[in-house]
């Protein structure tokens, strides 16, 4: 991932001097295992233990002439060791895929505890911001038209509810891909012992795998992008939100607006929503990933490289992204401004066409067929969309013309914009629970 869209914080565990330290941490656990067990002198691992790192810019010198990258790190590495005779025990009875597949579970796994708490915080901003607007009137529309009467908070805390179980989605995937593997060539322990695969898994907080033909079935590293694109999508939807609210037609939302921010390079009266239309473009990055990751579970026989080169790109991308979008979420809804004028005229701009569906039901018990009350309303609805006549007007008109007597005290009453809304207090008591 570029720069631009790199956090700190996740930027340095995708790092390749950080990946390197995490290989220096998988061969010195096993070091640890094999002197344990008497397989390597035990005098070996504390000069091991005591070597830094190699700098990334070594290793790809060195790999300029191997052409793999795993020798150029064991050759850079005990260029590091002292004495250097120590590091002939390093990566004894492993095969590649056994340092980089336990390695890359810690770095996936340390990536989802800082994407995890992220999601935290936002799911907190979307349940604080929906609660906040539990009564804030606006319209609900579908389709893009106005429905029925509705609260904002309603709409807040659907996101809010979708990104908790986002959230507790891409928890259980922390499991699924903090799977490692130290079994040797095709997975067999033919040159180390299963025992040293226990040790250094417990050591790292991971899980060995069931079974390992040399590399980890890439159905768990799959299952957690697939986690992060419905993240990331369902951040798409609460910015496609935003975005819609702040057309100039509709007004009802603001993204935060700070001093000296420039809307437009040729119109100075610009305030476009750029935060939610960059996180909309960021989520299609996101589930760009799902398929070339997935791509990676069948490999030829016990094991090829082919999954390789595409996670060096997808892995990173995925998670540096999505941890960019929740921040930039986050910063969206905790500065969103709500016009709850706005929202209320615009409840009220079709003159009362938001009410049909209530007066349906309070002419269908004055005994009409349904047939007959649907042609009836639908007529004095489509005589306000022509004129703008206000509804009630056109209904009384078009009512008084069918001989149908209209209980004029009792539309008030079901044509309150607080009566759509009275039943959503169960919603609201579950949200406040969220957390």
């Amino acid at each position: 991932m570029i720069e631009r869209y790199t956090l700190p914080e996740i930027g340095r565990v995708f790092s390749d001097a950080h990946k390197y330290e995490l290989w220096c941490q998988v061969e010195t656990l096993v070091m640890e295992a094999h002197a344990a067990a008497g397989t390597i002198p035990a005098d070996a691992v504390e000069p091991v233990r005591k070597a830094p790192p190699p700098t990334p810019e070594r290793v790809a010198e060195i790999e300029a002439v191997t052409q793999h990258d795993v020798i150029a790190f064991l050759t850079a590495w005990a260029d590091n060791t002292e004495p250097r005779d120590a590091a002939a025990w390093v990566h004894f009875g492993m095969t590649s895929s056994d340092l980089l597949d336990t390695a890359l579970a810690a770095q996936l796994v340390e990536a989802t505890d800082i994407l995890l708490a992220k999601a935290d915080t936002l799911v907190a901003a979307l349940r604080d911001h929906a609660l906040a607007h539990k009564d804030t009137l606006r319209v609900g529309r579908t389709h893009g038209i106005h429905g029925e009467p509705d609260v904002w908070g309603h709409r807040v805390a659907d996101f809010a509810f979708g990104m908790a179980r986002s959230r507790d989605r891409l928890r259980r995937a922390r499991e699924a891909v903090g799977v490692m593997a130290i079994s040797g060539p095709v997975g067999t322990y033919s040159n180390i012992d299963p025992k040293v695969e226990a040790y250094v898994a417990e050591k790292l907080g991971l899980r060995p795998a069931d079974v390992s033909t040399q590399v980890v079935l890439r159905d768990g590293i799959s299952e957690w992008v697939s986690c992060l694109a419905i993240m990331a999508t369902v951040c798409e939807a609460i910015a496609l939100e935003v975005r819609h609210g702040q057309r100039t037609e509709v007004r009802e939302l603001w993204e935060p607006f700070g001093k000296g921010q420039k809307g437009s390079s040729a119109m100075p009266h610009k305030k476009n929503p750029i935060m939610s239309e960059r996180i909309c473009g960021m989520a299609r990055n996101v589930r760009a990933q799902i398929v070339p990751v997935m791509e990676g579970i069948p490999l030829w026989h016990e094991r090829d490289i082919s999954h390789s080169s595409t996670e060096r790109i997808a892995l990173p991308d995925a998670a540096i992204a999505t941890d960019y979008l929740l921040n930039l979420t986050t910063k969206l809804v905790s500065g969103l401004v709500v016009d709850t004028d706005r929202m209320r005229a615009n409840l009220d701009s079709t003159n009362g066409l938001i009410y049909s569906s209530t007066v349906v039901s309070e002419l269908l018990e004055t005994g009409m067929s349904r047939e007959d009350v649907y042609a009836l309303v639908q007529t004095a609805a489509m005589r306000t969309w022509e004129t703008g006549t206000a509804f009630r007007e056109t209904l009384r008109a078009e009512a008084s013309a069918r001989g149908v007597t209209l209980d004029e005290a009792r539309l008030d009453e079901v044509c309150r914009p607080e009566r759509f809304v009275q039943r959503l207090g169960g919603v609201f008591e579950r949200l406040a629970k969220v957390s």
